[in-house]
């Protein structure tokens, strides 16, 4: 049976999609920590990163560093939050989001009641921020 995540690169339900290259995509969690909170999960159903080969362990890492980069950039944060959890839902996914305090940092305490307006608007500013970065290729359409 497909895992929620496979459902949402698939397509049949909705994401707010950041980037999406042959083996991973990004899109905006529903339960953000801050604006621009992503999660970078690769297209294979993998239960955890231990599970992941090195090639794609490695390209994980590598975009969500990139995604990272945009997120300070944009938001102009003075750190950012990577975590890997996986209890929710079985499919290895990593967070990465901008942090302005270690209260940033609990996952227990995600922002309530956001509006759509402002998850657009978050993911809008994170796919020009890829884009002017360089990264064009692999941001995908609203």
């Amino acid at each position: 049976m497909a895992t929620l995540f496979t459902k949402i690169i698939d397509g049949e339900i909705p994401g707010r999609f950041v980037w999406s290259d042959d083996v991973c995509v990004a899109f905006l969690t529903i339960e953000p920590l801050t604006d621009g909170h992503a999660m970078v999960v690769p297209r294979a159903e993998l239960e955890q990163w231990t599970d992941a080969d090195e090639q794609t362990w490695a390209h994980l890492q590598r975009v969500a560093r990139i995604v990272a980069q945009a997120q300070q950039e944009e938001w102009a944060a003075p750190r950012i939050g990577m975590l890997l959890e996986g209890f929710l839902v079985p499919h290895l996914h990593v967070h990465v989001w901008p942090a302005f305090s270690a209260d940033d940092f609990d996952p227990h305490a995600p922002m309530q009641g956001v509006p759509a307006e402002r998850f657009d608007e978050a993911a809008r500013r994170l796919r020009e921020r890829l884009v002017a970065q360089g990264h064009g290729e692999h941001v995908p359409d609203a």
